[in-house]
């Protein structure tokens, strides 16, 4: 008796792997860029912020334009006087470089922008450049002592527009920097003073 034919084991069928679909990265249309958004997120209302951050753009114009022409009268003075004045200066401009900083992130903290260039500082500024060969040291300090003076004055003119738009952090600032700035008015002033005949002082 012949025995059935045995049947043939069912082999299973290999799993084909998903045709897996090739995702195009996005790029972005050529000669189109994404511009950030500087507008920095402040309880202050936009005409506070356009009006503070132009008035103090223009005010770190001014300091940088001060810091300058300091460092250029504290490398450029001579004389018998010449070490009391060159430590004097270099002091005083590294007092005025470090309000630069402040000024300019305070500007971005109110959510506007501020200085981008020497171009944009020499558009702004109202304290004047001295490209002179040579200058007196008693007048380097007089023009000093003058340009101080008058950044106190722009400093109080930013601080009654803060008060005006109650933003108590930006006139906290000022009111440093006029202490500050008054103080170099007095140094060149007193710096400055011709001594009395009489007692050599």
């Amino acid at each position: 008796m012949s025995k059935p034919a045995a049947t043939p084991k069912k082999t299973a069928a290999k799993a084909k792997p998903a045709a897996t679909k090739k995702v195009a990265a996005s790029k972005p249309a050529a000669g189109k860029r994404r511009t950030a958004v500087l507008a920095t997120p402040s309880d202050l209302k936009s005409d506070a912020t356009r009006d503070l951050g132009a008035a103090l753009t223009r005010l770190l114009a001014d300091v940088f334009a001060l810091y300058l022409k300091t460092k250029n009268f504290h490398w450029h003075v001579s004389g018998p006087h010449f070490r009391d004045y060159h430590l004097l200066l270099d002091e005083q401009a590294g007092e005025i470089f470090a309000m630069t900083d402040a000024i300019a992130e305070r500007v971005r903290k109110i959510g506007a922008t501020t200085i981008r260039s020497i171009g944009h500082i020499a558009r702004l500024q109202r304290i004047l450049d001295n490209d002179a060969e040579y200058v007196q040291p008693l007048d380097m300090l007089a023009e000093l002592q003058e340009d101080n003076k008058n950044l106190a004055a722009y400093m109080r003119e930013v601080h009654g527009m803060c008060d005006e738009y109650n933003d108590i952090a930006t006139a906290s600032l000022i009111e440093n920097w006029i202490d500050e700035t008054e103080r170099r008015t007095w140094f060149l002033f007193e710096t400055s003073r011709h001594s009395d005949p009489n007692t050599g002082h």
